[in-house]
């Protein structure tokens, strides 16, 4: 008797857009000696995007979405007279500005390292992934 192998795993075409690297002085911090003053984050945005069918060379970028925008929500989106107590609170600032940018977003990776805060050179920090909710739901 001859065993029929399995099917073939497929998995849906996908378009992530990234920003990595990006330092940005963001009022954080828990400890009396982090909340009076900007902390230093280095922070990447990773979205997930409904993708085309195809694109060709002549495809307009509102097929996609602009690196720009993922800049400045992690950028100029942050006010800079808020004070984000967790780290984790600006990732979801972040995460919210992109989903209200775009409809086509679907997920977003938001990774943040505390710069001042190493002091090896090592990265000490979070990384949050959101899935877009539901219409309806309960807002982040």
């Amino acid at each position: 008797m001859q065993e029929s192998l399995p099917p073939p795993v497929t998995y849906p075409d996908s378009l992530i857009l990234e920003v990595h690297d990006l330092e940005v002085d963001v009022l954080t911090g828990v400890y009396s000696e982090e909340t009076h003053l900007p902390q230093p984050l280095r922070i990447s945005v990773i979205a997930d995007m409904a993708v085309e069918d195809r694109y060709t060379p002549d495809t307009p970028l509102s097929a996609s979405k602009s690196y720009m925008d993922l800049k400045f929500a992690a950028t100029d989106g942050i006010p800079k007279d808020v004070h984000f107590t967790l780290i984790e609170a600006v990732a979801d600032h972040i995460a919210e500005t992109v989903f209200m940018q775009d409809d086509r977003v679907s997920a977003i990776t938001i990774r943040i390292v505390k710069l001042a805060i190493a002091e090896a050179n090592e990265s000490i920090g979070i990384t949050l992934r959101r899935n877009r909710p539901a219409p309806g739901a309960r807002a982040l």
